[in-house]
């Protein structure tokens, strides 16, 4: 009997406690944690394919863009790096909150671009895509934690 009530108590103490995203133990938590990660796949894969590839691969329609600007390939490969680490790095656990923030300042660059050079032609874009990365840098935070304790005990090595 006291089997029982131990794990009614125990039952009942975890479903008041709140849900935490990141590491929570109950169901919710567990499908919150998973969509997350599931957004996260998809934002990498539209950074590595969909954005980084073409100014990688200087495909015509992304080279267009780059003269139009004068900024030509140079700015163009290196916007499509940028792309493609970040891209990767929201998929490695310790990185991936400061990987969200520093895709979502080039989306802020990419904003103010598409303002000035293109009157506004698909300013929204990468505004909405703010929104998401702006969930993923939250929601993975606690990791940013972990990432300062190892570049410190990197710094005492050296």
């Amino acid at each position: 009997m006291s089997e029982t009530t131990a794990s009614v108590s125990t039952a009942a103490s975890a479903s008041s406690r709140p849900v935490v995203i990141a590491e929570s133990a109950t169901a919710r938590g567990r499908r919150a944690r998973i969509a997350l990660r599931g957004l996260q796949v998809l934002l990498a894969l539209f950074y590595v394919i969909a954005s980084a590839l073409p100014k990688l691969i200087a495909h015509p329609t992304a080279a267009e863009g780059f003269a139009e600007m004068g900024w030509g390939n140079t700015g163009m490969y290196i916007i499509g790096a940028l792309e493609l680490a970040g891209g990767i790095a929201l998929l490695i656990p310790v990185v991936q909150s400061v990987a969200a923030m520093a895709l979502s300042g080039l989306m802020v660059g990419a904003f103010v671009v598409t303002l000035t050079y293109f009157n506004g032609e698909n300013a929204a874009t990468p505004l909405i895509l703010i929104v998401p990365l702006a969930l993923i840098a939250w929601a993975r935070r606690g990791h940013n934690a972990e990432l300062l304790r190892l570049v410190r005990l990197e710094r005492r090595r050296a």
